[in-house]
């Protein structure tokens, strides 16, 4: 573990990838204040914040720490985009590189397959959600994604939900239809099944990098349905691989997760090119090339200094 100040110290050139905000907010590792982008002054300070402003405090020691700039590598567009907007970094190098995964071993499984090794029925559709926590943390918007089921009840009696990353609470939620809750998986095998076994994948994220679930699903040839927000456009091709709803609009959400069960062809097509695009953006071949150009120029650039 590195500090603020030992990140300053190493004096060979540095090459850093972002999974989130922190490096150029204060503590924050995501945040919908603005204070990463004006700097961290005592006139911007929330509200609803009292005592010692950490956030300010560590945000000055990196501003007085790291005086030499450090290429940048962000996942997605839009944390590039944060990067650039920073009063911290916005004009050190910056390069986009998303995250790579397996996909020969990232594959489909036969859904009906995948649906009896899970217990799950066959002939009906069901939607996947998943998250560290599941439904806990609001970033991940499982609330928006309830409004958008309760909309879709009147229309879809025989819709399913299944449920990564949480166990069921003591008081589950009604929907009108069942869900499925499977706890914390800690195998890829069981994560692939999950992906194959849902008709499509809902990520209703209200701020996410390129979050994996949508990546890992795309990859098992599952449409995802989105909000067009963070890192999702970087994932989904819009009716292409999925459906990207307008932020925070759950009427979109709920319209997108019809269109895509509306018609069985159409799923099966958005399937086949999600499975396409992962192989062809997120492979470890390309992904390391991609590395190895900016590792290259930043010890081109240090010869030069």
């Amino acid at each position: 573990m590195l500090s603020i100040a030992d990140i300053a110290r190493i004096r060979k050139p540095l090459v850093w990838t972002l999974h989130d905000m922190w490096a150029f907010c204060g503590a924050e590792h995501y945040t919908t204040d603005h204070r990463w982008r004006d700097g961290y002054c005592r006139e911007n300070r929330p509200a609803y914040e009292s005592g010692l402003d950490l956030n300010r405090f560590i945000w000055q020691r990196k501003r007085s720490h790291w005086q030499r700039p450090i290429h940048i590598v962000t996942p997605s567009q839009w944390l590039a985009d944060c990067v650039q907007q920073s009063a911290l970094m916005h004009d050190w190098p910056l390069s986009v590189v998303p995250y790579c995964l397996d996909t020969a071993r990232w594959q489909p499984i036969n859904q009906q397959l995948a649906r009896e090794l899970l217990g799950l029925p066959i002939d009906v559709p069901i939607l996947l959600f998943g998250a560290l926590g599941g439904g806990e943390d609001p970033r991940k918007g499982f609330d928006l994604l309830l409004q958008a089921l309760g909309q879709l009840r009147c229309q879809r009696s025989d819709l399913q939900l299944l449920v990564f990353g949480q166990l069921a609470p003591r008081e589950p939620r009604e929907l009108g239809f069942p869900i499925h809750y499977t706890g914390r998986l800690h195998d890829d095998l069981s994560l692939r099944a999950l992906y194959s076994a849902a008709d499509l994948m809902v990520v209703p994220s209200r701020q996410d990098n390129l979050p994996n679930t949508a990546v890992e699903a795309h990859a098992c040839g599952t449409p995802v349905v989105a909000f067009r927000t963070g890192g999702l456009p970087d994932i989904v091709e819009h009716q292409r691989t999925g459906y990207l709803a307008q932020p925070f609009d759950t009427q979109d959400l709920a319209a997108g997760i019809s269109w895509v069960l509306e018609d069985p062809q159409r799923r099966i097509s958005l399937g086949h090119a999600a499975r396409q695009r992962a192989e062809r953006l997120w492979n470890p071949a390309r992904v390391a090339g991609m590395y190895a150009e900016v590792y290259g120029s930043v010890i081109e650039r240090g010869r030069r200094y």
